[in-house]
């Protein structure tokens, strides 16, 4: 038989029981959807995650000490010379510490950061109220501060902060700026800190000793050149073994954004295939649906069979058509599951959970691997069904009417 005559045939006995093959749609229909819904969520959590990380800045590399080892202001100055590391362009020190930070009756512990003016730049801080640290206020060890957005409504709620006074460990510090939210990221809710000169944290705050009149470091920031991320990493990485004088083990790490981003898109990339997993078990439930109902339209339709055996139709032509009908009961409710799973994810996107916004984000690879899937379910769980029609003999089947 041609191709459209089965396809005619098959479409012609899955409307024949409405009924039961709405119900057997309905496995498939779910599953899709959920395929569907499951993986945007998951594809949406991965995008949402880059470009918070990327919100951080651009070509960053994050260098910290370890195994004992100390980071000072001396190593930041060599890393932002052009000629030790020529792939570098900014360079921004930090020293992170607890503080507790009272504005009249209301006192909360917020992280500290002493910074430099390039700071904001490298990491892409935006000042929506007043203004930043200076260099003029690193030199003077001056007492200001400027808030994250999350820091300044825990402290003054809608009040304009501009030139009160708080308290940071009991000392008095004045409110020179605001800063625009980012949110969270994979360093934390940038929005819930404060930012003082790096100076005034060292000598003020902190009080760390002196490691020969330098200030020790938390973290320095260096941000490369367009394109020379790999070579800015090779330099800072030299320049610190020789200035460190590391001859086994570094007592600094460095760490590049990319890094960042790759291992955290590595996660959510095995989270969102295990999701799609997931939903896709009610998939294959799915498909054993289509099998019982195959089986049972074999069972009902022998007499159909044999007639059409015994008029000349060859084996391959029965297993075509139980074949196609399987696929097609597939297909369409592929399509129906696409439609509803994407319903479902527009529906989940800005959805809060668990203090933070579902992302949903829904792609033609995504909906083409449901239909994709869908289909091969029904071929599948359908060649069985289909080769025990094939296999009827006409004589056999007459005679089991």
């Amino acid at each position: 038989m041609k191709l459209v005559a089965l396809v005619h045939t098959a479409w012609s006995s899955i409307g024949s029981n409405r009924l039961r093959t709405t119900l057997t749609l309905l496995g498939i229909i779910i599953g899709v959807s959920a395929v569907i819904a499951l993986m945007s969520v998951g594809r949406g959590a991965q995008e949402s995650i880059t470009a918070r990380i990327e919100s951080l800045g651009t070509n960053l590399l994050f260098i910290r000490p370890s195994n004992d080892g100390v980071l000072t202001m001396a190593d930041a100055r060599a890393l932002s010379n052009s000629v030790f590391a020529p792939s570098i362009k900014n360079v921004a020190p930090e020293l992170q510490a607890s503080a507790v930070v009272v504005f009249g009756e209301n006192g909360r512990n917020i992280p500290l950061f002493g910074v430099t003016t390039g700071f904001a730049r490298i990491r892409n801080f935006i000042v929506s109220q007043g203004e930043f640290i200076s260099p003029a206020h690193v030199i003077g060890k001056n007492n200001v501060v400027v808030l994250g957005s999350r820091a300044k409504e825990n402290l003054f709620g809608t009040r304009t902060p501009l030139g009160s006074e708080v308290l940071i460990n009991g000392l008095p510090f004045t409110v020179i700026g605001v800063l625009e939210s980012k949110g969270a990221n994979t360093l934390g809710n940038e929005d819930n800190r404060v930012f003082i000169p790096i100076s005034t944290a060292h000598f003020k705050v902190v009080r760390n000793a002196d490691l020969n009149g330098d200030i020790p470091l938390t973290t320095i920031n260096a941000q490369a050149k367009t394109g020379l991320i790999e070579s800015a990493n090779k330099e800072a990485t030299t320049l610190l073994r020789l200035r460190h004088k590391v001859t086994e083990e570094d007592d600094f790490t460095v760490s590049s954004q990319q890094t960042v981003i790759d291992a955290l898109a590595e996660t959510t990339a095995t989270l969102t295939v295990f999701l799609g997993a997931v939903a896709g078990i009610s998939l294959i439930v799915g498909g054993i649906g289509i099998m019982n109902i195959m089986l049972v339209s074999v069972t009902e339709r022998t007499k159909e069979i044999g007639i059409r055996k015994a008029m000349g139709a060859s084996r391959r032509d029965i297993l075509s058509q139980f074949i196609i009908e399987a696929v097609l009961i597939s297909l369409v409710g592929g399509v129906l599951g696409v439609g509803l799973g994407v319903i479902a994810s527009n529906l989940l996107d800005g959805l809060p959970l668990a203090g933070t916004q579902i992302s949903t984000v829904i792609s033609a690879d995504i909906t083409i691997l449901a239909l994709v899937v869908s289909a091969a379910i029904g071929l599948f769980f359908g060649i069985y069904p289909a080769s025990r029609a094939s296999k009827l003999h006409p004589i056999d089947a007459l005679r089991s009417v």
